[in-house]
């Protein structure tokens, strides 16, 4: 069986996603910091947290939350100079953001949800320093809403409000740098019901979801702004939430994939049952590997550390047996490992190798009474991290005997995935009583005009092409070419610069990162004026490109491109005829194409194309 020939229907595949959506507001979810990204090289300061679990009203603590504190990390944050005393949780976080809350209500509407009377903000433990307050800030803004798809419909269960959290900068030993620009810019998240059957139903639903929230003109875009997380289940395994998908064409392989590794676990399962597996008691096998020439066991020695290893009885050829591409239950196993700060592990399936002798691999079976029949891992770092590694891998074990586990896993950008934590539980919600609820009007909010629909007008009311009408509705600049046309400005004009001018120069290499939106505006309205030539544009925004701080008309100055009088355009066509009258009298009009690019050529953006073709004619005309 392979990866692509799964009966979906037959293994119970249930699956639903978690779409989460950076918007585009002026300010934060919670203070008036504006949403802007920085370098980390532009941080005024730096401050450190250490984060831990508090238990829920009922007294209860999160097994997501209790997991991480297991590894005592220090959290750095990089401050800017916008950064203010919400976002360092030194000061309570301010009235939830109007503006944020318009734009979610007008995503509610798209996804024919209902919008609650009232927005009350609960607090999500998190305390993987990705806020420095140790939670997450969320509010339900809608529920109950539907999207269709060509394979049935699919439910669309809540829409939360919520604030993103710090970017993470720098993955240390002993912790993790942040920086603080991205924590707080509003986030939407919309959940799915479980009512998707195949991976490609999947990726329409993501696709169609995605749709929606850039027909509102108000989310950000590019990489990192939207992420959608998959939870999968078969009829045999478990709920699995996958985190992280950054591409929407990636979602339908990563639920194939993750369909492929839980039916693998269930065959294993059954297969460790019918060996009556268990697993056995930790060890300290230090002594196996006294003499072992193995870089990663020498390393761990020398510096003082152990190696520890446990016995799988009845495990031996399904720890090495891969579940998904290059990813084997080893793989699981390590990825348990890792998480108690280990770099991996080592199993009798791969061994000998990487410097362990088939000697030492007898020595090590012998030691934790292991026969043929089993597998044998082992763990080599320093004495902490070793043991609490290796009863990692252990318990982990013991579940494959058992079950498929509900997890939290990480998407891997090859489609496949990794262990991150265990799923969290209700414990890890609980009120937020710094913020006040606020009431929720739907009704004062203008439903935004579907990308759909925008293809279809532009069509209609401006002429554009279908290609060029589709490229403009859904691309980034959609919001200012709707501005540039209620200006005035000609929409092909508009459309064929911010879709294909933009294009060209960032192939030249021009830092078109540096125009904005008014620069962009200012050129558009030179044109439609009559003061720059079409031809000239590519020049002015290079030169604005170079230097921002210059405005539309001064950029015209700098690259020598300020306009010329008809008389003057008269008198350079003229003179390109002249040059070429032995041309224009054997050919007459045939020589108009030549002579145009040289007239250009000689006026230099100057001049609009239009006029300069005009009056070439009349000047071949008048010597034919």
């Amino acid at each position: 069986m392979t990866e692509y020939d799964y009966d979906y229907e037959d293994l119970g595949l249930v699956a639903g996603l978690e779409i989460h959506q950076q918007l585009d507001t002026e300010t934060k979810l919670f203070c008036g910091c504006p949403t802007d990204l920085r370098e980390p090289d532009e941080a005024a300061r730096t401050f450190s947290r250490f984060l831990h679990p508090t238990k829920s009203e009922l007294g209860e603590l999160d097994d997501a939350a209790l997991e991480e504190s297991r590894v005592e990390r220090e959290f750095e944050y990089l401050a800017y100079d916008s950064t203010c005393l919400v976002e360092e949780d030194d000061e309570p976080p301010h009235r939830l953001d109007h503006e944020a809350r318009t734009v979610a209500m007008q995503i509610a509407e798209l996804l024919d949800m209902n919008v609650v009377d009232e927005a009350h903000v609960m607090r999500k433990l998190v305390i993987d320093g990705s806020n420095t307050s140790g939670f997450q800030r969320s509010s339900l803004i809608a529920q109950e809403g539907e999207i269709g798809t060509s394979d049935g419909p699919v439910s669309v269960v809540d829409l939360m409000l919520e604030e993103e959290s710090a970017q993470r900068v720098e993955e240390r030993d002993d912790g993790v740098l942040y920086s603080l620009d991205r924590l707080g810019i509003p986030l939407v998240e919309i959940g799915t019901g479980p009512d998707i059957s195949s991976p490609e139903q999947a990726r329409e639903a993501a696709q169609t979801i995605g749709m929606l929230l850039r027909s509102t003109g108000k989310v950000k875009r590019g990489l990192g702004t939207i992420r959608q997380d998959v939870n999968v289940s078969i009829a045999d395994g478990a709920r699995v939430e996958i985190k992280g998908v950054q591409a929407l064409d990636q979602i339908d392989e990563i639920v194939r994939f993750e369909v492929g590794r839980q039916a693998e676990l269930v065959e294993i399962r059954d297969e460790l049952r019918s060996r009556d597996a268990s697993v056995g008691d930790v060890a300290d096998v230090t002594s196996v590997f006294e003499d072992s020439d193995s870089g990663v066991i020498r390393g761990a020695l020398d510096a003082g550390g152990k190696v520890t290893a446990v016995p799988l009885y009845g495990f031996d050829g399904l720890v090495g047996r891969e579940l998904q591409p290059d990813r084997r239950l080893g793989t699981e196993l390590s990825d348990h490992a890792k998480r108690h700060g280990a770099g991996g592990i080592f199993h009798t399936d791969e061994l000998p190798a990487y410097g362990v002798t088939e000697a030492e691999v007898e020595a090590l079976r012998d030691a934790v009474d292991a026969g043929p029949e089993d597998a044998v891992a082992i763990v080599a770092d320093d004495p902490e991290t070793a043991d609490l590694a290796i009863d990692a891998v252990a318990e982990r074990a013991a579940v494959a005997i058992e079950e498929v586990p509900e997890e939290t896993r990480g998407a891997n950008d090859d489609g496949t995935t990794r262990y991150l934590r265990p799923l969290p539980g209700a414990a890890r919600m609980y009120p937020e009583t710094d913020v006040l609820p606020v009431d929720l009007d739907p009704s004062d909010v203008e439903t935004p005009e579907l990308l759909t629909e925008k293809v279809d007008r532009y069509q209609a009311e401006f002429g554009l092409d279908a290609g060029l009408a589709e490229q403009v509705a859904y691309g980034r600049t959609m919001p200012l070419f709707e501005e540039a046309v209620d200006a005035g400005i000609d929409a092909t004009f508009a459309a064929g610069l911010l879709e294909s001018t933009l294009t060209e120069l960032r192939r030249d290499d021009v830092a078109v990162s540096e125009l904005t939106d008014d620069h962009l505006l200012a050129v558009m309205h030179l044109v439609e004026d009559g003061n720059l030539a079409k031809e000239g544009v590519n020049d002015v925004l290079s030169t604005i490109a170079e230097d921002p701080s210059l405005t539309a008309e001064e950029a015209v100055e700098e690259a020598g491109l300020s306009g010329v009088s008809e008389d003057e355009v008269r008198e350079a066509i003229a003179e390109v005829v002249e040059r070429n009258a032995d041309q224009v009298e054997q050919q007459g009009m045939g020589a108009f194409s030549a002579l145009m690019g040289e007239a250009m050529g000689a006026l230099r953006g100057k001049a609009d194309g239009g006029v300069v073709s005009d009056v070439l004619r009349e000047e071949i005309q008048k010597r034919a």
